[in-house]
């Protein structure tokens, strides 16, 4: 049984530091009130864009009211023909919106490079499209990886909590390969 696709997110994100023993500690307490989702323990790997000069991570490092940013994402190290998710990430007074498309990995590298057309994504793919055009040129600019699990609340499926470990970080080779 697969899980459908979900292509746009509304939520809160908290994000915080903790120890492997607190990750157990809290897991160990929440156990009754959670469960694993639906994919388990599973690797992310993302490949962020910015422009030549940073303006987006500058932006955001400023902590304004409203920031956005585009990557591409993939659950596992994406095959040679495998698929990705082309996603803006906003966020506007603490809530978070995601937006994202599928496409062939080497497609929405040359789409965001401004080499190939995007075809038809529908209103996403319309906003990408204008991010891409709005903020040209943009490259690859950062690899950032880890292992999650992901669990949600028994009782209210808008509660979701992850937890990532073997981050990993970097601006050379920025590829979606560990």
């Amino acid at each position: 049984m697969s899980q459908p696709i979900q292509n746009c997110f509304e939520r809160y994100e908290k994000k915080y530091f903790l120890t492997p023993a607190g990750q157990k500690a809290l897991l160990q307490t929440i156990a009754p009130y959670v469960k694993m989702d639906f994919y388990g323990k599973y690797t992310i790997c993302n490949l962020y864009y910015d422009t030549p000069d940073w303006r987006l991570i500058r932006a955001s490092l400023a902590k304004p009211v409203y920031k956005e940013k585009l990557r591409v994402r993939s659950y596992g190290v994406p095959a040679p023909d495998g698929s990705v998710f082309a996603e803006l990430k906003k966020k506007y007074k603490g809530i978070v919106y995601k937006r994202r498309i599928t496409l062939p990995e080497d497609a929405a590298g040359e789409f965001i490079a401004g080499r190939a057309p995007l075809g038809e994504h529908g209103q996403i793919g319309r906003e990408i499209e204008y991010f891409t055009t709005f903020y040209a040129p943009l490259l690859p600019a950062v690899h950032l990886s880890y292992e999650r699990s992901a669990w949600f609340s028994r009782e209210d499926r808008d509660l979701r909590i992850t937890f990532d470990k073997n981050i990993r970080f970097r601006q050379e080779d920025v590829s979606l390969t560990l």
